[in-house]
């Protein structure tokens, strides 16, 4: 009994762990393979007393592939116990609201524990074929998404879209009556535009009442957000007289309604916003410089607005 209790206080002392570390299960790993692993990553110094164990416990040797997380203070027991049950390490990605698909496909792709597969750019196009304007553009939902190690790319754009379709369809049905759009997915292009253009909480409601004004006058949305995007990747950080006369399907100071995509990925709150615009009689607004925006019902003091708070600036608003 004495050899016994030896071993088992060997397989019961602490890894040699000052921080977190992940561990990897290759499927068709077994014990043995993975006491080795443990050994050869100078986690533990001796493996006998943890092979005596699993021949006691043969259940913490049904290891389940995966990436795991060792924790300081674990020791070699727990370890199994932790493969056996199969908690794999969670890891998070975050889609920022107002970012472009390509931003997002970037994201993913750099993610170093999210796999992207050969038949990757296929699915995506097989996902967008029957979407208005044949694009993902604006149909993830920015949040927070958490998968184990290994997971697709494909698989985290699908459960963005499937949260998008949930949410727009939801808040769609609880929309104000009498809005100026044919569907849904217009609303979705309108929030893509109000999230570009504040990040105020306190002023969304507000430039979407102003925007859908301009909507039911067929007023032009005049909006810097839709020209940048329609420069695409010519666009160096600056707006000048020049871009918002040069035509593009996408720069609402040329043409009149809302742009045939998205320019980014809304949030909830900017989809709300579309489709619950405050009352109001506005037809313009300006930003101040500060992140607010100066809101005007005519266009003599809209004018007055900018003299204001743009005299000076580079940058040509609306």
């Amino acid at each position: 009994m004495t050899g016994f209790y030896y071993l088992k206080q060997q397989a019961e002392k602490p890894l040699q762990l000052a921080e977190p570390k992940l561990l990897s299960i290759q499927k068709g790993q077994f014990s043995n393979s993975i006491l080795r692993q443990l050994e050869q990553q100078k986690l533990v110094k001796n493996t006998l007393g943890l092979k005596v164990i699993l021949k006691l416990m043969p259940e913490l040797a049904k290891v389940k592939a995966g990436t795991y997380e060792l924790l300081p203070g674990m020791n070699g027991i727990d370890v199994f116990r932790l493969i056996a049950s199969g908690k794999e390490k969670q890891f998070a990605i975050t889609l920022i609201e107002g970012l472009r698909w390509r931003d997002w496909r970037e994201q993913l792709v750099k993610n170093p524990h999210i796999t992207l597969s050969e038949n990757f750019d296929e699915n995506i196009a097989r996902l967008i074929h029957d979407l208005p304007g044949n694009s993902l553009e604006g149909w993830l939902l920015p949040d927070t998404y958490h998968f184990v190690a290994g997971t697709t790319a494909f698989t985290v754009v699908k459960r963005a879209y499937q949260a998008m379709q949930g949410e727009l369809q939801t808040l769609w049905q609880a929309r104000q009556h009498n809005l100026p759009y044919i569907s849904a997915y217009e609303a979705l292009i309108m929030a893509s535009i109000i999230e570009k253009e504040t990040a105020r909480a306190d002023e969304r409601e507000r430039i979407a009442g102003v925007f859908v004004n301009r909507l039911r006058l067929n007023m032009r949305l005049q909006t810097d957000p839709t020209v940048i995007y329609g420069i695409g990747d010519m666009f160096d950080g600056d707006i000048r007289r020049k871009d918002l006369r040069t035509a593009t399907p996408y720069n609402t100071y040329v043409i009149r309604g809302l742009t045939p995509t998205p320019i980014a990925m809304p949030s909830r709150l900017a989809i709300f916003a579309a489709l619950n615009p405050l009352p109001t009689e506005e037809l313009y607004f300006v930003s101040k410089g500060d992140g607010s925006h100066h809101f005007s019902d005519t266009l003599q003091e809209h004018n007055r607005a900018v003299r204001e708070y743009q005299l000076n600036r580079k940058s040509v608003n609306k």
